[in-house]
């Protein structure tokens, strides 16, 4: 009977076996062999041998840190995976002997149905906090959709981005839009928070953290004492889960 996962490191704050297994439970009530598991990879090196053990496998998820490095284990890329650079779903063929692993990258769908009600006509452009694979997906849709935008990393890599200690009170307030693609502060760190200057945002401000785990986590908790619209990832994670079970199914 086919089976489902998720590969990344660690794996702990993820909600994608209860979504998934719950999902199975309903739609296959009779079938207790469809199953969604969790693959915690410490190195993506072992992506290959972890589908040729687990001969039931059918399509995989992707998350950090390995959205990015798990491209060159792949036997090919969809168009809008390979324009942003990531890929977070994985379908696998097999025939035979022969097993051919493709990547799609579904979490620009998802971001892009979460955005989509809460945007207003002041928000023109963005700063978006991390530079990794769903920040990859976040800056295709802010192309797609005409909105200018700013990476900020805490390294000063290239002019491409600008670093924490940049952002003064004028760029905040010019940015009105702010997203969190970091894993900082997800479960179990969840005291943490990206190193942000927070007082500088105000009521205008639309601010996302694309994590779910925890529904608010300190970053989401001081934008809202700063008066910003907050929303966590939660939708998002939802929207790009059941964009990957259309792709296992065609």
């Amino acid at each position: 009977m086919p089976q489902f996962g998720l590969i990344g490191f660690p794996l702990a704050h993820s909600f994608s076996a209860n979504y998934f297994n719950e999902k199975f439970s309903k739609i296959y009530p009779a079938i207790q062999d469809v199953s969604y598991h969790l693959f915690a990879l410490n190195n993506i090196k072992q992506v290959r041998d972890l589908i040729k053990n687990n001969p039931e496998l059918c399509g995989l998820n992707v998350t950090h840190p390995y959205k990015n490095t798990i491209i060159q284990y792949l036997d090919s890329i969809n168009n809008i995976a390979k324009e942003i650079g990531a890929v977070n779903t994985i379908k696998i063929f097999k025939n035979q002997d022969e097993i051919n692993l493709v990547g799609y990258n579904t979490d620009c769908y998802g971001f892009e149905k979460m955005l989509e009600p809460l945007l207003q006509s002041h928000h023109q452009k963005a700063l978006i906090l991390g530079t990794g694979g769903v920040s990859k997906a976040v800056q295709f849709i802010f192309k797609k959709n005409s909105i200018n935008y700013t990476l900020v990393s805490q390294k000063r890599s290239n002019q491409d981005n600008i670093h924490y200690d940049d952002l003064t009170k004028k760029i905040v307030e010019q940015h009105l839009i702010v997203i969190n693609a970091t894993p900082v502060g997800m479960f179990p760190n969840i005291t943490e928070y990206p190193n942000f200057p927070y007082h500088f945002l105000n009521q205008r401000h639309l601010v996302i953290d694309l994590i779910y785990n925890p529904p608010e986590s300190q970053f989401i908790k001081f934008s809202k004492k700063s008066g910003a619209t907050t929303k966590n990832g939660l939708d998002m994670f939802h929207y790009q889960a059941e964009k990957a079970w259309e792709i296992w199914c065609a």
